[in-house]
């Protein structure tokens, strides 16, 4: 089969034919028609991303949909047919999506919602299940809870603010001014961050309690400890890279949590969970309550150097997809 492979960190990715897997027992084998890109796979091909644990030569790729073709003896949820999409490898040592085949864990995969496309399933799995470890599994917003996410018009941003709004929480985002048309036609409080303190949003839309959830998709987590409820509020990042002051989160009798969605590739656990959440991201697509950020552009299998290259020059509007057919 034909496969993208990154032979050395900070070089571009080289087209190669290797032999195509063969499905192990709890395995099903996949023609994949479509893989998303993500800013991880960015920072993964630049040797930028050690959490990943990647060691070239490696194919690269994260998220896929795509159609089984073959299905191990002890697999029971899928048959030869079935269109699947899911986050299934490109981190440790699990080769990834950007190749015609694919050997994949069954319990991280779900049936593809009918009424999209196969480039619109591959764009879904890592941004869906992100907002909705941090946002459900971590926060378990409810109804008229006021939910703030920051960075709303983001992969992660965007979709978070679908699923909270599915949940019936009132939502606020915060973007800069030039993001606001990308989040402007959902029904959300909007905050322009270039206009106004995090004071000043919290007194203005709290009243200066806080908000009951925040989920943080770029790293303030500064400013999210300053606004989040008194006792009963919650903040989750999935950045959470630099050195924070705890004390605002303190001083707030709150609490914080963290989400590291690459755990379950990388150690076997919990794989079961990815294949439930994508089932949840299924129901909303097919009720008509989740749509995708995707960018126009095409780019098949050999053009995946451009593709990366767009993404790391900011040169896109959504999601970036690879087709592969």
């Amino acid at each position: 089969m034909k496969a993208i492979v990154l032979e050395q960190f900070g070089q571009p990715l080289v087209v190669k034919e290797i032999e195509k897997p063969q499905p192990k027992d709890h395995e099903v084998l996949v023609k994949i028609k479509a893989s998303g890109l993500n800013p991880l796979d960015i920072k993964i091909k630049n040797g930028q991303a050690a959490h990943a644990q990647v060691t070239p030569p490696m194919i690269l790729g994260i998220d896929m949909a795509g159609v089984v073709e073959a299905v191990g003896k002890n697999v029971k949820n899928f048959k030869i047919g079935n269109e699947v999409y899911g986050m299934v490898s490109g981190v440790g040592n699990n080769p990834g999506t950007l190749a015609e085949y694919i050997a994949v864990d069954a319990d991280l995969l779900a049936l593809k919602p009918k009424n999209i496309s196969f480039k619109e399933a591959a764009a879904t799995p890592l941004i869906f299940i992100t907002a909705w470890e941090g946002l459900i599994d971590k926060m378990n917003i409810q109804k008229n809870q006021n939910v703030l996410i920051h960075a709303g018009n983001g992969g992660v941003g965007h979709v978070a603010i679908q699923i909270a709004l599915a949940k019936g929480s009132k939502v606020f985002t915060t973007v800069k001014s030039e993001n606001i048309e990308a989040v402007e036609n959902y029904p959300v409080e909007i905050i322009n961050t270039d206009e106004s303190s995090v004071e000043k949003y919290v007194q203005d839309l709290t009243n200066g309690i806080g908000f009951d959830a925040i989920l943080d998709t770029v790293g303030l987590l500064d400013d999210s400890f300053k606004a989040v409820k008194q006792y009963s509020g919650h903040v989750v990042s999935i950045l959470g890279w630099r050195t924070h002051s705890l004390a605002p989160l303190s001083f707030r009798n709150a609490t914080y949590s963290g989400v590291f969605t690459l755990y379950p590739l990388l150690s076997g656990e919990n794989r079961k969970h990815y294949g439930e959440i994508l089932q949840q991201a299924t129901q909303l697509f097919e009720n008509g309550k989740l749509k995708i950020m995707l960018d126009d552009k095409f780019y098949s299998l050999e053009q995946a150097n451009d593709a990366f290259g767009d993404i790391e020059n900011r040169n896109t509007k959504g999601k970036i997809v690879i087709e592969i057919d």
